[in-house]
């Protein structure tokens, strides 16, 4: 990798996105319609949400790290690896004895089923991110910072996360809600942490369960306006076979269709529309352009198995667009 702090000039220059969160290995089953139980064979993929993120912005050209941990093991080896190879700085990724790395498994029953089973126990190495570990500096010089709902669910991650928006006075912060509730005990556990980040963020982008974890507003324009009533800039509410709407402190709102796409696995698309997203602020684009933009990227990965090698680059989401569907 490029060291973003040492060039000709020895200038620093700010990485385009940082995420912060999940990482693991996905082990997907290479039949669809097929339940769990009676799979037999497996494709290995790099996977967690925030890592996919960052993997989806690095397709498009941004420079990109990755603050998380994995376990000391070869599936850790394996994902620092994988990192490395599609563009994603690997520097702040941290080991944790004891604890391995974690895996999921999905089934895969298109067009809109595709369980998740999560094996993180005892305890996610991402979980164990500490404050006093993080590169404040570059998290704060970041063009894009992104983070998510799992890592305020455990200690030291919530401190750590905490720590890492406080550090931020400028560039874009974005939360990704990321709600899943097999990490909570219940919605209102998580609540509180919630309300604490969005005071810290400018971006707020959730579905419509995550929204009303968020909020308690289902319904997505006023769950939209409850999002910028708690302190940010932009809210992003995608409603699956709706498109997305966003609104802003300014006033607009745009909603857009999704684009037609045969889908395969639904999984990775969330994460390839946020990558998409922080590409299309970071290149000032009018916030309509940004989701269809966005919504195109999601597209193409529902339409593969995968999830990070899944991940378009410029060229397949131009030509989506281009056809108006993903062919």
């Amino acid at each position: 990798m490029t060291d973003p702090y040492t060039d000709a000039y020895d200038t620093y220059e700010p990485y385009d996105v940082i995420t912060m969160g999940r990482i693991g290995v996905d082990l997907y089953p290479l039949q669809t319609g097929v339940p769990l139980s009676q799979v037999t064979t497996f494709g290995k993929f790099l996977g967690g949400s925030a890592t996919n993120v960052a993997v989806a912005a690095a397709r498009l050209g941004r420079r990109v790290g990755v603050v998380t941990r994995t376990g000391q093991d070869p599936f850790g080896t394996y994902l620092r690896e994988q990192l490395r190879e599609f563009g994603v700085d690997d520097r702040w990724v941290g080991e944790v004895a004891g604890l391995p790395t974690p895996v999921t498994f999905c089934e895969v029953f298109p067009p809109d089923d595709f369980p998740l089973y999560f094996y993180r126990q005892p305890k996610a190495p991402d979980l164990e991110i500490s404050a006093a570990e993080l590169d404040l500096d570059a998290i704060a010089e970041a063009r894009i910072f992104w983070m998510t709902g799992t890592g305020l669910c455990a200690e030291p991650s919530r401190t750590a996360t905490v720590a890492a928006l406080g550090a931020r006075s400028g560039g874009i912060t974005v939360f990704d809600l990321d709600w899943r509730p097999m990490f909570w005990n219940e919605p209102d556990e998580a609540r509180p942490h919630y309300a604490a980040a969005l005071r810290h963020a400018n971006v707020a982008v959730g579905n419509v369960d995550e929204v009303e974890v968020a909020t308690g507003v289902r319904e997505p324009r006023a769950a939209a306006g409850a999002l910028l009533d708690a302190g940010v800039e932009l809210a992003v509410v995608k409603q699956g076979p709706r498109g997305v709407l966003a609104m802003n402190r300014a006033g607009d709102v745009a909603e857009v269709p999704p684009l037609p796409v045969t889908v395969l696995n639904g999984l990775g698309a969330g994460d390839a529309f946020g990558g998409a997203l922080c590409h299309g602020l970071l290149a000032g684009w009018e916030l309509e352009r940004v989701l269809r933009y966005a919504n195109a990227a999601g597209a193409i990965v529902a339409s593969r198995l995968e999830c990070s090698s899944a991940m378009p680059y410029a060229e397949e989401v131009d030509a989506a667009l281009a056809a108006g569907a993903v062919l």
